[in-house]
This record gives structure tokens, C-alpha cells and sequence, in this order.
């Protein structure tokens, strides 16, 4: 059965007047919460979206750049991205939700926080209104704010972002912590790593995406004067 497919069976439980909040109450086994994460990030992307007062195609078009949505999928993405607009609950009570469902795990949260950068940066621009969103998410989540300045820094800048930041050392860590970090963070995201924790294989470009700006931050930091 394809994640979409389970998506579709997920949104089909509801039963009349029930929210979309309500779908995180039911996805926290290991198994479902592939499907939560996919849910997630579409249903906090779309109360994002209207975060700048706008709803655009870019942004819309945005979930693509995350997921691997196959054409006669695009009904039940859109499903999630409207029912989600509609929903009368706010983007905060979908957090709270989002959190339960993770329980304590963090890892699975920051994947779900870069897919959410990525839809903020689809149109090519990032709106105040949206990074005010992102850090409420965040606070919500339990994700410390030196972590999230180091996502924003990896995907909102005109420039590169600091390599060191990017691998979570200090430039006075030694040369030795700073390989043990980049390694580290190469495990992490390694695509059967992600989808252990819950991030669906769909969702692949996550991973790769990641593994870019960690080898682009070692490969500078290498190439440093000493």
C-alpha cells in the first residue's frame, strides 16, 4: 500500500466534524507516523502559506520540493493542503499535536522543520510573518533557538551559511571534534537513518538536501587556513 494510499485511509477516519488536528491523535506508532510526517508538514505548510497573506503557486507547487508526489497522487496531497486551510483549528493546536505524536523525539521534528523552510523559500522570498511562524513552531516543538538560527542560516541567506554552524561546532573546536561532528551528522542523515524516525521515503530530497550543506560546510572548513 503507497503512503498516499495510507494518507487517504487516514483522512477517510475522520468522521463528520472532526479536524485534521485529529488524524495526529491516531498516528503514533512507528509504522503510522510516516504518514503523520507527510501530513504534517503539508497541514503546517498550508497554515504557513497563508502566513505572508498570500497564498501563491510557488507555494502551493512547494510540497514537490519536499515529497515525491506521483501524479495521480496530487488529489490526496491537495486534500490535506485544503482541509487544513479550512480547518478552524490554528497552526498552534496542530504543533501541540505534532509534538505528542513524537513524543520526545527530536530528530524526526527538525526533519519536519526544514521541509517546512523549504515551502517558505518557494516563492524566493522569506516573509517576517513567516519566520515569526517558524520560531512559535519551534518553541512549540521544544527545538532550542541556536538550533533553529542554524537552520534559517542554511536556507535564508544571500550568502554562505557559516560551515560551522551548519556541523553544530564552535571554530574553535578542534580538528579532530569537528570531523567526529560532520560524521555524525552524515549517520544522521543518511535516508534508512531518517525513515527509521519516522520520514517517509518519499521524502528523500530531505536527506539530500541535508548531505549537500553538510559535505559543502566540511569541504570548506578543510580548505581553511589553519
Amino acid at each position: 500500500m503507497s503512503l498516499w494510499t495510507r494518507i487517504a485511509d487516514a483522512l477517510s477516519a475522520l468522521t463528520s466534524g472532526e479536524g485534521l488536528s485529529k488524524v495526529f491523535d491516531r498516528l503514533r506508532t512507528p509504522p503510522e507516523q510516516t504518514v503523520g510526517f507527510t501530513i504534517a508538514v503539508i497541514a503546517l505548510g498550508a497554515k504557513m502559506a497563508k502566513a505572508d497573506g498570500q497564498v501563491t503557486r510557488d507555494e502551493v507547487a512547494a510540497f514537490r520540493e519536499v515529497f515525491t508526489i506521483p501524479p495521480q497522487e496530487e488529489a490526496n496531497a491537495a486534500r490535506i493542503f485544503n482541509l487544513a486551510r479550512q480547518d478552524v483549528a490554528g497552526f498552534e493546536e496542530y504543533a501541540r499535536r505534532i509534538k505528542r505524536m513524537f513524543g520526545d523525539r527530536r530528530e524526526p521534528l527538525c526533519d519536519l522543520m526544514e521541509g517546512l523552510f523549504f515551502i517558505a523559500l518557494a516563492d524566493g522570498e522569506y516573509h517576517p510573518k513567516e519566520d515569526d511562524f517558524l520560531d512559535r513552531v519551534r518553541r512549540i516543538f521544544g527545538i532550542e533557538e541556536r538550533e533553529f538560527r542554524t537552520m534559517r542560516s542554511m536556507f535564508v541567506t544571500d550568502a554562505l551559511p557559516d560551515p560551522y554552524a551548519v556541523l553544530g561546532v564552535g571554530p574553535e573546536a578542534s580538528f579532530e571534534e569537528i570531523h567526529a561532528a560532520y560524521k555524525r551528522l552524515v549517520r544522521e542523515t543518511h535516508p534508512d537513518r531518517m525513515q527509521a524516525r519516522g520520514v517517509p521515503e518519499e521524502a528523500v530530497k530531505l536527506a539530500e538536501a541535508r548531505l549537500r550543506q553538510i559535505n559543502a560546510a566540511w569541504e570548506e572548513i578543510q580548505k581553511a587556513p589553519v
